[in-house]
């Protein structure tokens, strides 16, 4: 899905990069858009599991349906395969050569 997004704003981050942005600071944006969507979603799925927490909570042993540490160490794996995924589509995206960006528009 990132992928489908960086190569339908192409001409927009060829034009950023044609006006002075720098490879690094495009990387970065592309990853941080695809963290805060990622994030959303955790807000989302952990209170969903927060919510559901009660209905399993006779199929869990050793374990409470609310563990923070459990939370915070899928948020984290979460959080790190999300940023492990963005990588190369934002690698991508900072490799557009502005000048066949703009030939193109």
């Amino acid at each position: 899905m990132l992928t489908y997004s960086v190569t339908r704003r192409t001409r927009e981050i060829g034009l950023r990069m044609a006006v002075g942005a720098a490879p690094g600071a495009v990387t970065r944006m592309v990853i941080r858009e695809m963290l805060g969507v990622t994030a959303a979603g955790m807000v989302v799925g952990v209170l969903g599991a927060l919510a559901s927490g009660a209905l399993i909570r006779n199929l869990l042993f050793g374990i409470e349906p609310t563990d923070p540490a459990t939370f915070m160490l899928v948020g984290l794996f979460v959080l790190l395969m999300a940023g492990a995924a963005s990588y190369v589509p934002a690698r991508r995206a900072a490799r557009i050569d502005p000048v066949v960006t703009l030939k193109q528009a």
